[in-house]
């Protein structure tokens, strides 16, 4: 995983923008949303406030609209949440679990208002659409399917596609129905909502934590997720979940022409709904309500973080449909961030996998909307001075000391961070704070070093010391077994923690992990399933979870080794062009040679920039590198990626899917895209050589039609690349 920076969204106009300066910065803010996506709904440990999360996607969609070859690029803009977490099975959402957009001001709640009744060609003033508002529980959202009345299926939201099965762990929900009753109830009803964690239950959980020495929970939503998406149900079972109900998936006979209607349905089936869910005539109505639900905030007994509105007639939701991510007839109404003044006590520096030093505030404990907050983000050395990214002054340019009287804001369940400084209060002795030029975990020099695109130094100050860096090493180890790098199960941030540290099984790089078990047979004396946390079958499973490990796909292997600037989508770039490990490295050994050709491949490569070019060479220059990859490949073998069919009808063609496919996800049918030589593009364009157009299909088609793109059903797709109905 990257290390963590605080980037504000350029502010250049899109208009004024190169398309090379463009391609860059949309690059960046894609990384930045999907790592939001992972850390709020896989890792349940957000960290980015909504206001900035919200800024960063908009100027995303900004960046897409003017340069639509972007969209080809990236699909995070029309992404919802994130991938499964492999921790439980897959269950596919018939209907899509969607996102809100959101609204920070009454005046961009009264715009989504004029745009409903722009949308749907009705004067506002006239009036006659009404709107729901209820509070927006801050939760875990959870899908319940029905079949006859009966419970047969609890998934999370996943990433809007797809969820984890929880439906084990739902059935112990005393406020989730198992049977549904009444006269009205449909063959197949998917009742949608929320699962949280009330503020007492909430305290008493974590009081059974401290008892046992275990870790407390940061804040209720975080517990109801870790609860709800426990293996042992028992876990579950133990800890008083609660669900409320404002939503619905596959339902084909709705029981109520009316948002409000259905709810009340609900209600009657026997679920928990809102009682401060209210019916609203116009946009003062719905600020009323938003203000009301604010005031009542505090004793309302469990976390919201603000009011979603909707518009109440389903049809007239029919029409207004969705854009991208979220529907048109929605919006979710956030509550401002929360302050609280306190006193910074220390700075502590943490070292992460790229040496990037971060300083930590620790603070004289204070509560920020019902969390008691102790830490708080820092950014950077240049934040600490009074100063932002491009060397303008924040804060009035004022500093940071130790001592200080500061603010703190929380906004959500993000890392809070120091916002303002009370000089009134400043100590008469009190020093700027100097950021350490030398490494706290390792003594080597921390520098900053100078960006090639902007001519200017990083914001980041590194360490230097590299694989002699013990934090390095460790973050490092925690990032090859990550899910995205080689994933090995029951290998995670605490295991590698307690290897790296333990003396009779020592991990102290990447090709440690390999030799854990042929080291813990040799030792008869001290076995890993007598020590504490580990047991005979756990300790097994682990060995073969590593032993399944052995033959990574290349481009997760090049992942893992977490070479600066390679993320994901470089690795896979970089696997498909080079097809093995030992002509990457050959190329990366050879292109220290500026004039050499294959530096000058390396950088041919589509989205391979210099800033990539130079971290390859950096990386396999290094002595200490080499002979670390030679020790693990001596234990791994990364296996090339699946070879692209050239001679399949799609080869070298640009395809996009849309719409519902009835045989395999849209991911699946991608990837088989992906597999036959074709571009997969998430928009159409007059570059677009073929859309998939399945039920459901929108705007594409007429875009299609536009460009003169031809179209297949799904069939048509199946028939086209040779795939017989029974595969």
């Amino acid at each position: 995983m990257s290390d963590a920076e605080d980037s504000a969204p350029s502010e250049t106009p899109v208009s004024e923008l190169t398309p090379r300066k463009a391609k860059a910065e949309h690059k960046l803010l894609a990384a930045e949303v999907q790592a939001a996506n992972d850390a709020y709904f896989q890792d349940d440990q957000p960290i980015m406030d909504d206001a900035a999360y919200d800024a960063k996607r908009r100027r995303l969609v900004a960046l897409e609209e003017a340069f639509p070859a972007l969209k080809q690029e990236s699909d995070v803009s029309a992404k919802v949440g994130a991938k499964p977490s492999g921790k439980f099975a897959k269950i596919r959402h018939r209907v899509p679990m969607l996102s809100l957009d959101n609204a920070f001001t009454d005046e961009a709640v009264a715009e989504f208002a004029a745009r409903v009744y722009r949308f749907l060609g009705r004067k506002e003033e006239d009036g006659g659409i009404a709107f729901t508002a209820e509070p927006k529980i801050d939760g875990l959202s959870l899908s319940l399917r029905y079949e006859k009345g009966e419970l047969v299926a609890a998934a999370t939201r996943g990433d809007g596609e797809e969820g984890e099965d929880v439906t084990l762990n739902a059935r112990t929900i005393s406020e989730i129905p198992k049977t549904l009753a009444g006269p009205d109830v449909p063959e197949i009803a998917e009742v949608r909502g929320e699962v949280y964690l009330g503020h007492a239950d909430f305290a008493g959980i974590n009081e059974r934590q401290r008892e046992k020495g275990l870790p407390e929970f940061a804040n209720p939503r975080n517990a109801a997720a870790g609860s709800l998406r426990q293996l042992d149900v028992g876990v579950t079972a133990s800890r008083p979940l609660r669900f409320f109900a404002y939503a619905w998936g596959e339902m084909p006979v709705l029981p109520a022409p009316t948002q409000s209607g259905v709810v009340e349905t609900f209600r009657r089936w026997g679920f928990r709904t809102n009682p401060l869910m209210k019916r609203c005539e116009s946009v003062a109505e719905l600020i009323a309500q938003y203000r009301l639900i604010e005031s009542q905030r505090a004793t309302l007994g469990y976390d919201i973080d603000g009011v979603v509105y909707k518009v109440d007639d389903l049809a007239l939701q029919a029409r207004l449909g969705f854009v991208s991510r979220a529907p048109r007839w929605a919006i979710a109404h956030k509550f401002p961030a929360e302050l609280a003044t306190t006193v910074l006590e220390a700075i502590d520096i943490q070292v992460g996998r790229t040496g990037a030093l971060s300083p930590v505030a620790r603070l004289k404990p204070v509560t920020v909307g019902g969390v008691v907050v102790t830490n708080a983000t820092l950014h950077n050395e240049d934040y600490i001075r009074g100063f932002d990214s491009k060397g303008l002054p924040i804060r009035d340019g004022t500093d940071i000391r130790i001592g200080d009287t500061v603010t703190v804001k929380r906004a959500g369940d993000v890392i809070p961070r120091v916002e303002a400084v009370d000089l009134a209060k400043r100590p008469a002795d009190s020093k700027p704070y100097e950021f350490p030029t030398l490494c706290p975990a390792c003594g080597s020099h921390a520098t900053r070093e100078l960006n090639p695109r902007t001519g200017k130094e990083d914001a980041i100050r590194r360490c230097t010391g590299g694989l002699i860096c013990p934090a390095q090493t460790v973050e490092r180890l925690k990032h090859f077994v990550s899910r995205d790098a080689l994933d090995i199960d029951g290998l995670g941030d605490k295991q590698i923690e307690f290897f790296h540290s333990d003396p009779e099984l020592p991990v102290r790089e990447p090709a440690d992990i390999f030799t854990l078990a042929a080291r813990d047979a040799a030792n008869p004396l001290k076995k890993l399933k007598a020590k504490e946390g580990f047991g005979a079958q756990s300790v097994a499973k682990l060995f073969d979870a590593i032993e399944d490990r052995r033959t990574p796909p290349l481009n997760r292997f090049i992942f893992g080794l977490g070479i600066r600037h390679i993320g994901e989508t470089t690795a896979r770039l970089l696997a498909r062009h080079y097809g093995s490990f030992k002509a990457l490295r050959a190329a990366g050994i050879a292109a220290a040679d500026e004039a050499s050709p294959e530096r000058h491949e390396l950088g041919a490569i589509d989205s391979v920039g210099p800033t990539v070019v130079e971290a390859l060479v950096e990386f396999f220059g290094e002595p200490h590198n080499e002979e670390l990859l030679d020790r693990l490949l001596a234990q791994v073998s990364p296996q090339p990626l699946e070879a692209v069919a050239s001679a399949s009808p799609v080869a070298g063609k640009i395809v996009v899917f849309t719409g519902a496919l009835e045989r395999m996800t849209r991911d699946e049918a991608k990837a088989m895209a992906e597999r036959l030589g074709a571009k997969v593009a998430g928009s159409v364009s007059s570059k677009t050589d073929l859309l998939v157009a399945g039920p459901g299909a929108g705007s594409k088609l007429k875009d299609a039609a536009k460009h003169g793109v031809e179209v297949i059903d799904e069939a048509g797709w199946f028939d086209l690349v040779g795939v017989s109905a029974g595969n």
